[in-house]
């Protein structure tokens, strides 16, 4: 196959690639190097199946040749990119996402939409299956990220419904390994973070919230079984082993040996206080199951981040690399 992947140089996207290129299939990662790394794909680079294309998928696409699947991964993903690029935020998931759809028509490709458990919002039903409605602020300033995502599944299911598009859905739960930013606002980063930064960590709230946390190698399993269907979904893909936030800087200080302890900020405004994944649907579906140990993952994040040199260094607002999922 070959696979077009927007957001391809990101987090999650570059992951994707690699796992895609180790199969046999051909990667045409997109991206416009807003919010990522370039370091993330740039040992892909030789690869003779591998192509990165500079592209906004909010303005034209051009790609040349065959495509076999769609992959939007393209978004902002934190509280701190979607509060600087809110209006970016928007118009990936609008018009990047009928962008792509129409990319994938054009070729009679399966598409993927990566859209996320943010499309709950502070939800009341506890865990969350697909079923669930949710309870979102769409004025709130947690807003812009899962009304992007809201957007673009609705969009997603009237290409696959009106157009006859072979769409499909999967909504991730927090993601979590090697290649995070360390300044993106999200917990496990910021907690390996402040413990190898020796400062102390940073909860909001009491800690008490609840969330699920899967391994990146575990995702791209998901989104891998994902490319392989012709189903719509949606899916959930996450870990739904619920964990406490307190559980996991409790967990993050004892592998990294930290001493320096918790600080506490109020809870932001619509912060969910639960969050946790109903996987059923991904496992009858498409065969799909998290497999690694909260431990196990993050030992080996911890590892990546220690391995770094530039950990503690607030990167640049529009490094060279892509914007992650």
């Amino acid at each position: 196959m070959r696979v077009v992947i927007s957001g391809g140089s990101g987090f999650v996207g570059s992951h994707l690639c690699e796992a895609l290129l180790r199969r046999g299939d051909r990667v045409c990662c997109l991206d416009d190097f807003s919010s990522g790394r370039a370091a993330n794909v740039g040992h892909l680079l030789h690869e003779p199946g591998f192509e990165c294309v500079p592209c906004d998928v909010t303005a034209r696409i051009r790609v040349t040749g065959n495509v076999d699947a769609v992959v939007h991964l393209a978004s902002t993903a934190s509280r701190c990119d979607c509060s600087r690029r809110s209006l970016q935020t928007l118009a990936v998931g609008s018009r990047g996402t009928e962008n792509l759809l129409r990319l994938a028509l054009r070729h009679q490709a399966r598409f993927v939409l990566a859209s996320a458990g943010e499309v709950y919002g502070d939800p009341e039903a506890h865990p969350q299956d697909e079923d669930c409605s949710g309870r979102v602020n769409p004025v709130g300033p947690r807003s812009v990220y899962g009304e992007a995502k809201r957007f673009a599944e609705a969009l997603t299911m009237a290409y696959r419904r009106s157009e006859g598009a072979d769409a499909g859905i999967v909504r991730i739960f927090n993601t979590y390994g090697p290649r995070m930013r360390s300044h993106d606002g999200r917990v496990v980063s910021t907690f390996i973070r402040q413990a190898l930064d020796g400062e102390a960590l940073t909860l909001f709230g009491d800690g008490s919230q609840t969330r699920g946390f899967c391994y990146v190698d575990d995702l791209v399993g998901g989104l891998l079984a994902m490319i392989d269907t012709h189903v719509a979904g949606p899916f959930d893909l996450g870990d739904p082993s619920e964990r406490t936030v307190r559980e996991l800087a409790a967990l993050v200080l004892l592998i990294t040996g930290s001493d320096r302890g918790l600080s506490f900020l109020p809870l932001p405004v619509d912060d969910p206080v639960c969050r946790r994944p109903v996987i059923t649907r991904a496992r009858e579906g498409l065969g799909w199951h998290p497999r690694t140990p909260l431990e196990a993952g993050l030992r080996r994040t911890v590892a990546w981040f220690a391995g770094r040199s530039d950990t503690s260094v607030r990167p640049q607002e529009h490094s060279p690399a892509g914007r992650s999922s």
